[in-house]
């Protein structure tokens, strides 16, 4: 493996970031390519009649920011996904910078998988909330 880390190099208490401001187009590509046409995502004067006031970016585009840590920084690349809870808390909006966290709260050495606390917050506000457990390539 050339970058990322081993579960052997893994430890409790390890964090990692990953910051991204959410655009319009961030929004129509994500509806593209996920089939979501929501006019809550997509139609202001729809969703200016709705509890959030306006659009609202998908919250999975958001969850897609702790994939993405996941799969390229902590652990990094052979990252496997077996599990994810997401708690959404707040919505996202077109500028808002969404900042995810992931950080490890458990290793599981039989297994040779990794437990981590996921989050998404904008400013300090959580959006979202979660857990994941996934396996990690190890050095033999």
């Amino acid at each position: 493996m050339t970058s990322g880390y081993c579960f052997e190099d893994l430890h409790v208490g390890q964090t990692a970031t990953l910051s991204k401001t959410i655009t319009e187009a961030d929004i129509l590509m994500y509806s593209a390519v996920s089939l979501d046409t929501n006019p809550l995502h997509l139609d202001e004067e729809i969703a200016s009649h709705s509890r959030f006031g306006g659009r609202i970016a998908h919250g999975m585009l958001s969850a897609g920011l702790i994939s993405a840590l996941l799969g390229t920084r902590l652990p990094g690349p052979g990252t496997i996904y077996m599990r994810q809870s997401l708690t959404f808390k707040a919505p996202v909006r077109i500028g808002h910078t969404v900042r995810a966290i992931v950080e490890i709260t458990d290793l599981n050495l039989p297994r040779k998988s990794v437990t981590l606390r996921t989050r998404c917050l904008v400013k300090e506000d959580v959006v979202i909330d979660g857990e994941a457990i996934v396996m990690v390539p190890t050095r033999d």
